[in-house]
């Protein structure tokens, strides 16, 4: 049984004088460290999340106990939660410390806030903060958001110690039984859908002029370049009017990766294609013919692909391009994903993928579109 409890010696002391120390029964067990006063119910929640806390009321004390985990080769915590109404700034002060050290720099940092105003998130997007949350975070979602920072957080880490120039000199081998599974499972899928493709083709002709198809180049596996299928989705000429479009981005406007909220470029129904994921069947076609598998890493256009074939991102062109991906069935606890945690996401894949593991995303991947949204 975990636990996060007031110690019996200062459980009569007000709130504002607390300062409450919970050992973990097991030290193999997960810790959360939490500073200040206004989460310490939150906290007591997580014990259903299989995790013990420390509590403590100043950074500086916080900051010593790290270092005597550290000294003493304990293990750190999984997280910290800090409040972020400290006087005199003491929680930025504290992540900015942690970030200068490299024993700690690692540890995912959430800022928990009774305000929540707009200016307090700007300020800690700023400090690069890894998340903020006000008091009334739904605590499920908290803990995904914990356990996915310290999976994304780890993988960092690893990533780092890679750097270096990633070179392909020819497309990446994929297991026989994966491509096997791959023509059997796509022919049947699209032998059972076909009524659907022709129903879809026809409503797009009807909508608007141009091709049912949009064909364009992606990279996939070893970055090799293939003709992408889609169902058209957008009017003609989309891509042209890309650059205009830049500053929309939701990532950041000059990252690898392009994705515009409400993209005034899309047909009405296009907008329902997309919303109902019906744009990527066409795919089926490319995993048929080899370019593409049910499960891999996202395909990407070349002026992505051009900015990640020299630094420690290649890695991610390891594994084959698919349908759906890592990255579609990882619960985070937020509907925002940073375009870093995406690459990394598709790092972590391209270091494990196997069999079994694509059909334990694909058995994930039907709920995640019927819980969509729109990452």
């Amino acid at each position: 049984m975990h636990s996060f409890t007031i110690n019996e010696s200062i459980s009569n002391q007000t709130l504002t004088e607390l300062d409450s120390f919970v050992t973990p029964k097991n030290k193999k067990r997960n810790i959360i460290l939490y500073i200040g006063f206004n989460g310490i119910a939150i906290c007591q929640q997580m014990v259903n999340y299989a995790y013990d806390g420390l509590a403590l009321n100043e950074t500086s004390k916080a900051f010593k106990w790290l270092e005597e985990q550290l000294v003493q080769g304990h293990k750190l915590p999984t997280a910290i939660i800090c409040d972020a109404d400290l006087p005199n700034d003491a929680a930025f002060d504290l992540f900015n410390k942690l970030k200068s050290n490299n024993y700690f720099k690692h540890l995912p940092f959430i800022l928990l806030s009774t305000t929540a105003k707009d200016e307090d998130k700007e300020k800690a997007l700023r400090y690069g903060v890894d998340d903020y949350y006000d008091k009334n975070v739904n605590v499920e979602d908290l803990v995904y958001r914990i356990q996915f920072l310290k999976e994304y957080k780890t993988l960092l880490l690893e990533t780092e110690e890679e750097k270096g120039a990633i070179t392909f000199h020819k497309k990446p081998k994929i297991p026989t039984l994966k491509r096997l599974f791959d023509i059997v499972i796509s022919g049947l899928i699209l032998l059972f859908i076909s009524p659907i493709l022709l129903v879809v083709a026809l409503i797009i002709k009807l909508e608007s002029k141009g091709p049912i198809f949009y064909i364009s180049k992606r990279a996939g596996s070893g970055y090799q370049i293939f003709d992408f299928y889609k169902f058209r989705s957008m009017r003609v000429g989309a891509d042209k009017e890309l650059e205009k479009l830049k500053h929309l981005n939701q990532y950041n406007e000059s990252g690898s990766f392009v994705k515009i909220s409400n993209d005034p470029r899309i047909t009405r129904f296009g907008k329902f294609l997309r919303n109902s994921s019906l744009d990527e069947l066409p795919q089926l076609f490319n995993v048929l013919k080899g370019d593409m598998s049910l499960v891999g890493n996202r395909p990407l256009p070349l002026y992505e692909a051009e900015q990640l074939t020299v630094d420690i991102w290649a890695k991610r062109f390891d594994a084959p391009a698919g349908i759906t991906g890592l990255w579609q069935v990882t619960k985070r606890g937020k509907a925002e994903m940073s375009e870093k945690e995406r690459m990394l996401l598709d790092v972590a894949y391209a270091k494990r993928f196997s069999l079994l593991f694509d059909i334990s995303i694909l058995l994930k991947t039907i709920p995640a579109l019927l819980q969509k949204d729109n990452v």
